[in-house]
């Protein structure tokens, strides 16, 4: 456990979750291009999206429950071949039906590839260091979004749309060469935990999966701090920055950079805080919801264009919740067996990107009205329809923290069963308060006198 074998296995796994997601943010680098290329409204290109996000969604439950049975090295291998068809296919694609063929089997790819990173991490290290080899995997992998941003979009602009999306399927090829020559399942000498085999057992499976209050919170926190700033990197951050806000591309690019930084900068400081306090992981996940609402209501109340460092503040607000929605990985792999991991975390991903899908199909609708009301004044990704489209996400957000209230106190009230109760916060600070007072008065020298 945690051998220097251990990393290689993770950097293997990283480096295919790192392809998948620059596959999956991709179109949101292209979104002014495939309106021309397409010759597609705001809610068309929206649906590239979301039913890119739905298939990703949907799959996650199968797939969570093929990872247990076959493996990770098979499942990332599949998803990086998927995926590689399906940008062959953008990259020839000259109509909506072609392109959102090359989506759909992008988003299957790329459903394939997570859990089974995550999956890898129980079985290669040290139960201690999970909640942060978790939050590397998570920070480490958003690096994939930097490839889209920077030289996607450089091979885009210089080169035009076919050889942009020649060279995403390329990564894919790389990405299934290195997975099945160097990835392996377990370490050597270790027996793969065994999912239970036949459909009825698989269904008892699921539903054992789905009935645990854990994983259900989990869901209920990947659901509330994840989809924003997904929606953000995959469909409107752009368009809204460029259009919207009119940034250069160049800025708009340091944004993006900034996003996938201040993401990658404060992932371990969350799982640190995840491994030394367990009990205080829902209160972490709502704080962050909290900020995440209060960044878009300072961005979208603001008169006028929002200035820079603004933007750059609502930018870092967005890519906490990416980190933070790692959280809810930690509840699947806490409150079930090795066994069922897979599955359980297959659940609690489909609950950001459940989020995320209606999030884009719905600000792309409103647009779409507001364009045709003439509110818009004939500009469609105008600031003023922006502002109203980008603020249902305000509803989302508070659906999902009031869906994880529910499910906390489920979960309270499982663990005080077992003889684990959590104190109220204002009791656990003050108490922590005593004990770092009576530390420092061990630790301070004595008095000598005069």
């Amino acid at each position: 456990m945690t051998a220097p074998r251990a990393w290689l296995i993770w950097t293997v796994g990283i480096f295919g979750y790192l392809v998948a997601v620059s596959q999956r943010t991709s179109f949101g680098v292209v979104g002014l291009e495939a309106t021309e290329r397409f010759n597609a409204t705001a809610s068309a290109i929206s649906f590239f999206t979301v039913l890119q996000l739905l298939v990703y969604a949907a799959l996650q439950i199968p797939v969570g429950l093929l990872v247990d049975r076959f493996g990770s090295r098979a499942m990332i291998a599949g998803g990086a071949v998927l995926m590689g068809m399906g940008q062959l296919q953008l990259a020839f694609a000259d109509s909506i039906p072609g392109g959102i063929l090359g989506r759909v089997l992008v988003g299957a790819g790329d459903a394939m590839t997570f859990i089974s990173v995550i999956r890898l991490i129980p079985l290669w290290f040290a139960p201690a260091r999970v909640p942060l080899v978790t939050q590397l995997t998570g920070m480490t992998g958003q690096l994939g979004q930097l490839v889209s941003v920077i030289p996607f979009a450089f091979v885009l602009h210089a080169a035009g749309w076919t050889p942009a999306f020649l060279m995403l399927a390329g990564l894919s090829a790389l990405a299934v060469f290195l997975v099945v020559v160097l990835l392996k399942d377990v370490p050597p000498g270790t027996e793969r935990p065994q999912a239970q085999q036949g459909l009825k057992a698989t269904g008892i499976s699921l539903a054992r999966a789905w009935r645990q209050p854990g994983t259900r919170l989990g869901m209920w926190s990947h659901f509330t701090i994840q989809f924003s700033g997904t929606v953000f990197a995959m469909t409107w951050g752009y368009p809204f920055l460029i259009s919207g806000q009119g940034l250069e591309a160049g800025t708009v690019a340091g944004l993006m950079g900034l996003y996938v930084a201040a993401g990658m900068a404060v992932g371990p400081f969350i799982g640190r805080f995840v491994s030394r306090h367990p009990l205080r992981r829902s209160t972490l996940v709502l704080l962050i919801a909290g900020t995440t609402a209060t960044a878009w209501a300072a961005v979208l109340l603001t008169p006028g264009r929002a200035p820079l460092w603004l933007l750059a503040g609502l930018v870092v607000a967005l890519a906490i919740g990416g980190p933070g929605s790692m959280i809810g990985f930690d509840f699947a792999r806490t409150f079930n067996p090795a066994h069922r991991i897979g599955t359980a975390t297959g659940i609690v991903n489909v609950g950001g990107f459940i989020a995320a899908l209606v999030a884009i199909y719905l600000i792309g609708l409103v647009l779409d009205v507001l364009y045709a009301s003439g509110f818009s004044n004939g500009v469609l990704y105008g600031l003023d329809p922006f502002r109203i489209a980008l603020s249902v996400q305000f509803l989302l957000l508070g659906f999902g923290a009031t869906a994880m209230l529910v499910c906390r106190r489920k979960v309270r009230r499982q663990m005080a069963a077992q003889g684990v109760v959590v104190p109220p916060l204002r009791t656990a600070l003050a108490r922590q308060r005593r004990e770092n007072l009576a530390r420092r008065r061990q630790t301070s020298p004595p008095d000598s006198g005069d």
